[in-house]
């Protein structure tokens, strides 16, 4: 099958896929072109993944789905905002869905300019089946990894929360590599009560080593770990 021709079927909206999942992984289509659209429907779906696709970058904005796990397939030029300038909307917005760029119409610059702003690849029509959905795969599983890596700061985060703000400075300490004697140096206290705060950090953060301990300190936003520091 190649992808710039067109098929019979067309893809039905995502309201009424069969067998749509909110947690699997969606590959969201958007082109102007129905054939194309079409043909990348047909392919997704003959391969196990799950589809919807869109004319337009505005129609995806409407309908609300970017929170969904999966990846973009986008056209660069379309009818009103290009699919280059969806990828700076959504970098804005701090969405990091990976984006596949697949157009007839590409050049260096475009190339450059996507692949700078974090595309997973930039394909020209007509492309080979296993060439697209080698890069879908690769899209999915960065997706997921992403997803995976949110999740753990985000736990971690709640965690921290936890702490009072002497525990947080010595945290902040600990995690710098810095010994009791010195935290409670720094800190102005005894190194008793450095060694009480540590193992109630680590009992509250659920680290059961200090290299667990650092290593969930290091998935936290770096704002969050400056508020650490005295």
């Amino acid at each position: 099958m190649r992808v710039d021709q067109p098929l019979l079927r067309r893809s039905a909206p995502l309201s009424l896929q069969c067998g749509y999942e909110e947690n699997q992984p969606l590959v969201i289509i958007v082109d102007d072109d129905a054939a194309v659209r079409e043909a990348l429907s047909e392919l997704i779906l003959s391969t196990g993944f799950q589809s919807t696709s869109f004319a337009s970058t505005r129609e995806l904005l409407d309908a609300d789905i970017l929170d969904s796990p999966g990846c973009l397939i986008l056209d660069v030029r379309m009818p009103g905002a290009s699919g280059l300038h969806l990828q700076s909307h959504l970098a804005e917005k701090g969405i990091s869905k990976p984006i596949i760029f697949l157009t007839g119409h590409g050049d260096i610059p475009m190339t450059v300019q996507a692949m700078k702003a974090g595309a997973v690849d930039f394909l020209t029509k007509p492309v080979r089946d296993q060439t697209l959905l080698d890069a879908i795969t690769a899209a999915i599983a960065m997706d997921a990894e992403r997803r995976a890596e949110a999740a753990v700061a985000e736990r971690n985060i709640k965690r921290l929360e936890t702490l009072t703000q002497r525990e947080r400075e010595v945290l902040h300490e600990v995690a710098h590599g810095r010994l009791n004697k010195q935290i409670a140096f720094d800190l102005g206290i005894s190194e008793v009560t450095v060694k009480l705060h540590r193992s109630n950090v680590m009992h509250k953060m659920e680290a059961a080593s200090i290299g667990e301990l650092i290593r969930a300190w290091e998935t936290l936003p770096a704002q969050m770990r400056q508020a650490g520091a005295r």
